[in-house]
């Protein structure tokens, strides 16, 4: 009986394409995820002193991808040395493919959420739309990756596309409504005519602060605290009165009625300094807004004029009209300006009083 060579037993095992397999498929790995990890180090030392933020979401987003992406080719190449089966290494090609359109499909998801992360820090108007938007482009990502790996692996897809095709216009009929609020959405968030906290008026009367400008409608806050709920439709369409655009300062006109026998000069004189001294002592006025008195035409009693004042916002330009009359009516009543009752003057035919105890003759 011949004895067993321990060394060339260890000698065959080396030479199995088994064991060889297994050693590439490792050191292919090994080898690769260190370069993966030199790379992304060095992608991130660029994208840290560039001024452009999306890149540092990118090449997260490319973490998990291309580890799988590694995963997927070693255990091909591993397939492609060891003595598989021809449905084996067809299973393999397989995995292949699934692992590559898992990796694109995981970077989407990845890529959009970061970039909706970063946007939605920036503009409060995707906050409400941004798991409407990442469930979208996840969905579809989804969809077309699977479309993808049933290509790839020789299924026909044409059945399929146009099965998609029949249901999506009949879904698309179904939920018309829906879609255009969603699509009129989109037009919101990316026009931004209006964001949240923004002061509003609409076409139809009402007006309020946006409270959240979401996927199907707009929520607005009226100043007696109710909730108007619109349609994104209906609100895409519409004229309306942003009045936080382009600034959030309000400008506004008090109108102010004084005796004709009144000196003009003093009127304007008193009255713009009135209008500066509110300015500067109010806080919810603005400081840097230098006032205007102009005289507007003759009325019934005497004389208007209209002093232009300005206010941080629309809402703090009541308190600045409030206090501005306050210290105007004072400082009338001291420099002895005066502001009118209304009158009126009754021309009667005469005769038309004198029946007896001022009854009128008829």
């Amino acid at each position: 009986m011949n004895a067993i060579d321990p060394m060339a037993l260890g000698g065959d095992v080396w030479r199995s394409a088994w064991t060889q397999g297994l050693l590439v498929f490792v050191v292919w790995v090994l080898v690769f995820m260190a370069l993966h990890r030199v790379l992304m180090r060095a992608l991130r030392r660029i994208a840290a002193r560039t001024a452009w933020t999306w890149d540092d979401v990118l090449i997260d987003a490319m973490r998990w991808p291309s580890f799988i992406a590694i995963l997927a080719s070693g255990l091909v190449l591993m397939a492609r040395i060891m003595p598989l089966e021809p449905e084996w290494d067809r299973a393999f090609d397989v995995l292949l493919a699934a692992g590559v359109v898992l990796a694109i499909i995981i970077f989407v998801d990845q890529a959009t959420s970061g970039l909706l992360d970063r946007l939605s820090k920036k503009q409060a108007v995707l906050q409400g739309a941004r798991g409407l938007i990442q469930g979208a482009v996840r969905g579809l990502a989804i969809a077309i990756g699977l479309l993808i790996f049933l290509d790839s692996i020789g299924i026909s897809i044409a059945p399929i596309l146009a099965s998609l095709g029949v249901g999506s216009l009949a879904v698309a009929l179904a939920l018309q409504e829906t879609l255009a609020n969603l699509f009129a959405g989109f037009h919101l968030i990316a026009d931004k005519p209006i964001e949240a906290g923004h002061f509003v008026r609409l076409q139809s009367g009402e007006e309020g602060y946006v409270v959240r400008v979401g996927w199907r409608s707009t929520w607005i806050t009226t100043p007696q605290n109710n909730m108007v709920v619109v349609p994104n439709s209906k609100l895409s369409g519409a004229v309306l009165i942003n009045f936080d655009l382009p600034t959030s300062e309000s400008i506004f006109a008090v109108e102010i009625t004084v005796a004709y026998g009144s000196d003009l000069e003093q009127v304007e004189r008193v009255t713009l300094a009135v209008a500066r001294e509110t300015l500067a002592a109010v806080p919810e006025a603005s400081s840097a807004f230098e006032p205007v008195a102009r005289f507007a035409g003759y009325g019934d009693s005497g004389l208007r004029l209209n002093a232009i004042l300005a206010a941080v916002s629309l809402r703090d330009s009541h308190q600045v009209r409030h206090e501005f009359i306050k210290r105007l009516t004072a400082r009338y009543r001291k420099e002895g300006i005066a502001i009118p009752f209304p009158t009126r003057t009754i021309d009667a035919p005469h005769g038309l009083f004198d029946g007896p105890r001022g009854e009128v003759n008829r």
